[in-house]
């Protein structure tokens, strides 16, 4: 088993459990908790394989990581209040995970004979962010990767660090790159509160004023 199957394990189960957190949130059934754990987990990689022409999707041939995201589920909806207190944890998981996706996601592309920096960018880019996305539609919110820090970002810069890297470097070692990098620039992220630009509207505006 190599380290990137090793992350991709670790992030498959730290985005379960953010799906099947959100899930308990919003007061869902424990079928609605595994559906939305299972959804954060691998519908990424679904979005990316049905852009592409693999069908059935690959988390459907093969239900490995969906079985671990259902377990995931399965624990967070017995020990929730306890799972609650380790958002520290789960973030850092996150950040693993969605490295770790992000390099999978630009290799499928790549191994599937597709050349452009855009297409490999955000094939990658979906992989990573695409589940979680589904998430927040499902949970009837604005998906967390428009409104807060540097989520997809981080996602692109590490797939064209991959390409780039991969012109100098072996693909094994460009994806560890890629894994990296995105890791790196998500937990800087949180740890420095770092967030896109916005518009300020005029009511947050007035807020502000006596």
């Amino acid at each position: 088993m190599g380290l990137m199957h090793v992350f991709e394990i670790i992030g498959t189960v730290a985005f379960a459990i953010s799906g099947a957190m959100v899930g308990i949130s919003k007061e869902m059934d424990l079928f609605g908790t595994i559906f939305l754990a299972i959804t954060t987990a691998v519908g990424g990689g679904v979005f990316r394989d049905l852009i592409i022409g693999i069908t059935p999707p690959t988390a459907f041939v093969n239900p490995y990581f969906c079985v671990i995201s259902i377990v995931s589920a399965l624990i967070v909806f017995i020990f929730y209040n306890k799972l609650n207190k380790l958002n520290n944890i789960i973030q850092i998981s996150d950040a693993i995970g969605l490295g770790a996706f992000t390099a999978i996601g630009c290799n499928v592309a790549i191994n599937h004979n597709f050349t452009g920096t855009f297409i490999i960018v955000s094939l990658g880019l979906f992989t990573g962010v695409g589940g979680g996305i589904l998430r927040d539609v499902f949970a009837q919110e604005i998906p967390f990767v428009f409104t807060k820090e540097i989520y997809a970002v981080a996602s692109i810069l590490g797939a064209i660090t991959l390409i780039y890297a991969r012109k100098i470097f072996d693909g094994y070692t460009a994806s560890y790159i890629c894994f990296f990098t995105t890791f790196i620039i998500r937990v800087l992220s949180i740890k420095c509160g770092l967030h896109l630009p916005k518009v300020r509207s005029e009511k947050e505006k007035s807020k502000f004023t006596l």
